[in-house]
């Protein structure tokens, strides 16, 4: 969808300094519905980041499939070609590819958490493999490799809970980040011209490891563009003489309606993210004719437990149920912030808004030390306490 790319420095430079970045899901609806744009496309773009900055998962969803009614849908018969094919667990598979790549360039749909879900994964076997670079095209952070958190203010995608988690992870590793997004105002091919200028101009001067390329959409694919010529993963190959690893997780996403997923999505037994290979080993790269990535991740549907998306736990994080004694009032948002990050402005870890006693109060932690904070419908702190989950 091509309005996408043409509204990113509209989103970029949304005023995040603002009291609430983090916002009870009926006030963005509000302002969803209060906006008088002239394009659809923008408010829906709008409020479906919104959502997701929020971790309103499901409506972020739902707002950005208005977007897509109006699309063409891929021949159902074009997906079922690829039944048959052998499944392989996406992260092992990626892990093994990268041992011999110099630069992995992996894509998201910026309203997708469940997309840096999966590229935090990777972070650990990355770095076994000799990765030390983290390029994130979200980011506009000159201090976060001295402060090693983000804050709400390190970009606007970034403020989302799994996006603030990533970076942690990366951070922890021992990755050094870097922002290469072009200068504000810039679009189409010269933006990609000048993202791929910057990570080249990193390149040259961080020679001591890999680099894996974080990014939103099509910036992750190769060949012929049909309105940038050339995207950056195509012009950094071109300056680098490195064809790098491509990865794309945005063209089997699931939709907010299950009768509306790409037919592949139905035949995924199992809770991980896979790619799929032929009986040849080829693996499978997507149905573009020219641009294209070397492989294309396809996301199992989400289910949800506690009434949190599925995808959420991993072996290292638990569940912790804020008791109902420490709720003042409803609805009220409920906040995890790592220890000391709060006062510091600092991305939560997770996020849940409670509408009344009887919905969920399951927040999905790592292991360590945080700072719950309770906010009432008016913004203001009502309870604040420490929890430390082991």
């Amino acid at each position: 969808m091509k309005t996408t790319f043409f509204l990113f420095f509209a989103i970029f430079s949304l005023n995040l300094k603002a009291q609430n970045v983090y916002k009870f899901s009926n006030d963005i609806e509000k302002e969803i519905n209060n906006d008088k744009s002239k394009d659809d496309s923008y408010k829906y773009q709008i409020g479906a980041m919104r959502y997701s900055i929020s971790n309103y998962y499901f409506k972020g969803l739902q707002t950005w499939d208005k977007l897509r009614q109006k699309e063409k849908k891929t021949p159902k018969d074009y997906s079922l070609k690829f039944i048959n094919h052998k499944v392989e667990n996406a992260k092992d598979y990626i892990i093994n590819k990268s041992k011999k790549e110099e630069i992995v360039i992996l894509n998201e749909a910026h309203h997708y958490a469940s997309h840096r879900m999966f590229a935090a994964s990777l972070l650990k076997g990355l770095y076994e493999n000799g990765y030390r670079y983290l390029g994130i095209e979200a980011l506009g952070d000159d201090s976060i490799n001295i402060r090693k958190f983000p804050t709400t203010q390190s970009g606007f995608y970034t403020s989302e809970p799994q996006f603030g988690n990533f970076i942690k992870i990366a951070l922890d590793l021992g990755f050094t980040l870097f922002k290469y997004e072009a200068e504000q105002g810039k679009n189409g091919k010269e933006r990609e011209m000048e993202q791929a200028e910057n990570i080249y101009q990193f390149m040259q001067k961080n020679k001591n490891g890999k680099y894996f390329i974080y990014c939103g959409y099509e910036h992750a694919y190769e060949g012929k563009h049909q309105t940038w010529e050339k995207t950056m993963a195509g012009r950094l190959s071109d300056l680098t003489k490195i064809n790098p690893l491509t990865i794309d997780q945005t063209q089997f996403s699931e939709r907010s309606n299950p009768e509306e997923n790409d037919p592949l999505l139905s035949t995924i037994n199992g809770n991980y993210p896979v790619v799929l290979l032929a009986e040849n080993k080829m693996v499978l790269t997507g149905i573009q004719k020219e641009s294209f990535t070397d492989i294309k991740i396809i996301h199992p549907i989400t289910t949800y437990i506690k009434a949190r998306p599925n995808w959420m736990l991993n072996k290292s994080r638990k569940f912790y149920e804020i008791p109902t004694s420490y709720i003042k009032s409803y609805p009220s948002l409920i906040f995890a912030y790592r220890r000391s990050e709060f006062e510091n402005k600092g991305v939560p870890a997770d996020i849940i808004e409670l509408l009344s006693v009887k919905d969920s109060r399951y927040l999905i932690l790592d292991q360590g030390n945080y700072d719950i904070v309770i906010k009432d419908r008016e913004y203001n702190i009502t309870n604040k306490f420490e929890k430390n989950i082991e």
